[in-house]
């Protein structure tokens, strides 16, 4: 059952699943998706991201969302640096928007509002990033422009998500 395959995994994650005939199927692991969690450091601080890199996942990004807890956000990938604008079409959850550079750099941070559908752009035309969090907790944990993402492990999630890091610019080398 469905049920049974969700416990062998977490075993598995545990490393208490015995050795048994399905463990080779299980090594083959499907990508992982929109609704992974993935832990990314910003600035000293380790977030728990979920990571959106199609259009539609964009689209969608925190609509209707309102289990988002602190510490936890959403981080957009883009392939190329650009300006970027977000909204709020749908979304109960007050949230911060930090638009970071293609070097992994925070520039620039703005509320966003519930159900505000004006647009928040960004200033710069180079931002490659932009990560959603809790309205506050930039400020609450002192994260603030100037600090750096950790762009190692936003390429280990681009791979653990299926993405071939080298389709985005600044994951050249």
């Amino acid at each position: 059952s469905a049920a049974s395959d969700v416990y062998k995994r977490q075993l598995l994650v545990l490393g208490v699943l015995p050795a048994c005939g399905k463990a080779d199927s299980v090594e083959k692991t499907e990508p992982k998706t929109a609704l992974d969690w993935f832990d990314i450091k910003m600035g000293e601080l380790t977030v728990r991201t979920q990571l959106v890199v199609t259009t539609p996942e964009m689209q969608r990004g925190l609509m209707g969302r309102r289990d988002l807890e602190t510490g936890q956000g959403m981080l957009f990938v883009y392939a190329q640096p650009q300006q970027v604008s977000f909204w709020m079409r749908n979304t109960p959850t007050a949230l911060d928007i930090g638009y970071i550079s293609g070097d992994g750099v925070l520039r620039e941070i703005y509320p966003l509002h519930p159900f505000d559908e004006n647009s928040v752009p960004s200033r710069r035309d180079d931002i490659q990033f932009a990560l959603e969090v809790k309205q506050g907790w930039f400020e609450f944990v002192n994260i603030k422009p100037g600090d750096q993402l950790d762009l190692e492990a936003v390429k280990a999630a681009l791979e653990a998500r299926g993405f071939d890091p080298l389709r985005f610019a600044n994951f050249e080398n």
